[in-house]
Protein backbone atom coordinates (compact mmCIF):
# COMPACT_ATOMS: atom_id res chain seq x y z
CA UNK A 1 0.00 0.00 0.00
CA UNK A 2 1.54 3.45 -0.55
CA UNK A 3 0.97 6.69 1.06
CA UNK A 4 -2.26 7.77 -1.46
CA UNK A 5 -3.93 4.66 -0.18
CA UNK A 6 -3.59 5.03 3.51
CA UNK A 7 -6.87 6.46 4.91
CA UNK A 8 -7.87 6.52 8.70
CA UNK A 9 -10.62 4.71 9.38
CA UNK A 10 -13.64 7.12 10.10
CA UNK A 11 -16.16 5.44 12.32
CA UNK A 12 -20.00 5.37 12.15
CA UNK A 13 -19.80 7.67 15.68
CA UNK A 14 -17.52 9.68 14.20
CA UNK A 15 -19.77 10.74 11.11
CA UNK A 16 -22.90 10.58 13.68
CA UNK A 17 -21.15 13.52 15.83
CA UNK A 18 -19.62 15.51 13.09
CA UNK A 19 -23.09 15.41 11.46
CA UNK A 20 -24.79 16.61 15.08
CA UNK A 21 -22.39 19.45 14.64
CA UNK A 22 -23.65 20.41 10.87
CA UNK A 23 -27.00 20.15 11.65
CA UNK A 24 -26.41 22.81 14.91
CA UNK A 25 -24.40 24.95 12.73
CA UNK A 26 -27.12 24.82 10.12
CA UNK A 27 -29.80 25.75 12.05
CA UNK A 28 -27.90 28.51 13.52
CA UNK A 29 -26.73 30.10 10.71
CA UNK A 30 -29.01 29.20 7.71
CA UNK A 31 -26.43 27.70 5.74
CA UNK A 32 -27.93 23.82 4.70
CA UNK A 33 -26.33 21.03 5.81
CA UNK A 34 -25.77 19.90 2.23
CA UNK A 35 -23.52 22.96 1.16
CA UNK A 36 -20.95 22.01 4.19
CA UNK A 37 -20.94 18.83 3.19
CA UNK A 38 -20.37 19.55 -0.59
CA UNK A 39 -17.35 18.82 -2.44
CA UNK A 40 -15.23 21.78 -4.00
CA UNK A 41 -15.13 25.38 -3.34
CA UNK A 42 -17.77 26.99 -1.12
CA UNK A 43 -18.41 30.55 -0.74
CA UNK A 44 -17.52 32.38 1.97
CA UNK A 45 -20.48 31.62 4.22
CA UNK A 46 -20.73 28.36 3.47
CA UNK A 47 -16.76 27.75 4.11
CA UNK A 48 -17.54 30.08 7.52
CA UNK A 49 -20.04 28.11 8.83
CA UNK A 50 -18.23 24.10 8.02
CA UNK A 51 -15.48 25.88 9.81
CA UNK A 52 -17.75 26.56 12.47
CA UNK A 53 -18.91 22.96 12.67
CA UNK A 54 -15.28 21.67 12.12
CA UNK A 55 -14.06 23.36 15.03
CA UNK A 56 -17.25 22.62 18.03
CA UNK A 57 -15.68 18.37 16.39
CA UNK A 58 -12.29 19.72 17.30
CA UNK A 59 -13.36 21.25 20.65
CA UNK A 60 -16.34 19.95 22.14
CA UNK A 61 -15.45 15.99 21.24
CA UNK A 62 -11.47 16.45 21.67
CA UNK A 63 -10.78 15.46 18.14
CA UNK A 64 -7.27 16.02 17.30
CA UNK A 65 -7.34 17.99 14.04
CA UNK A 66 -6.21 14.54 11.85
CA UNK A 67 -9.25 13.26 13.13
CA UNK A 68 -11.58 16.48 12.46
CA UNK A 69 -9.95 16.42 8.73
CA UNK A 70 -10.49 12.97 8.05
CA UNK A 71 -14.49 12.96 9.03
CA UNK A 72 -14.78 16.26 7.25
CA UNK A 73 -12.95 14.62 4.39
CA UNK A 74 -10.57 17.61 4.02
CA UNK A 75 -6.73 17.54 4.89
CA UNK A 76 -5.23 18.14 7.81
CA UNK A 77 -3.81 21.59 7.09
CA UNK A 78 -7.47 22.85 5.81
CA UNK A 79 -8.72 21.47 9.49
CA UNK A 80 -6.04 23.62 11.02
CA UNK A 81 -6.63 26.86 9.18
CA UNK A 82 -10.69 26.32 10.28
CA UNK A 83 -9.45 26.02 13.85
CA UNK A 84 -7.66 29.11 13.74
CA UNK A 85 -9.90 31.06 11.93
CA UNK A 86 -12.49 30.78 14.39
CA UNK A 87 -10.37 30.49 17.09
CA UNK A 88 -9.33 34.05 16.33
CA UNK A 89 -12.92 34.90 15.39
CA UNK A 90 -14.16 34.13 19.11
CA UNK A 91 -12.89 37.33 19.85
CA UNK A 92 -15.68 38.75 18.26
CA UNK A 93 -18.83 38.45 21.28
CA UNK A 94 -21.56 37.48 19.09
CA UNK A 95 -19.12 34.56 17.42
CA UNK A 96 -18.13 33.41 20.63
CA UNK A 97 -21.42 33.32 22.02
CA UNK A 98 -22.75 31.09 19.55
CA UNK A 99 -19.99 28.17 20.00
CA UNK A 100 -20.26 28.73 23.73
CA UNK A 101 -24.35 27.75 23.46
CA UNK A 102 -23.58 25.41 20.81
CA UNK A 103 -21.18 23.54 22.75
CA UNK A 104 -22.85 23.45 25.65
CA UNK A 105 -25.45 22.00 23.41
CA UNK A 106 -23.61 19.39 21.83
CA UNK A 107 -22.31 18.04 24.97
CA UNK A 108 -25.78 18.27 26.64
CA UNK A 109 -26.69 16.02 23.42
CA UNK A 110 -23.66 13.69 23.24
CA UNK A 111 -23.23 13.31 26.92
CA UNK A 112 -26.90 12.06 27.58
CA UNK A 113 -27.44 8.47 28.67
CA UNK A 114 -28.53 6.19 25.66
CA UNK A 115 -32.37 5.63 25.15
CA UNK A 116 -33.45 2.57 24.21
CA UNK A 117 -36.78 2.61 22.24
CA UNK A 118 -39.48 0.39 22.80
CA UNK A 119 -40.67 -2.17 20.32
Amino acid sequence: MNASEYRVPVTAEDRLRAGLAIHMVAARTGVQPEQMTARGRADTGVSRARWLAMYLAHISFGWPLERVAHVFGLNRSTASTACRWVEEARDAQPVDQLLTQLEACLHSVVEAPRQELPR
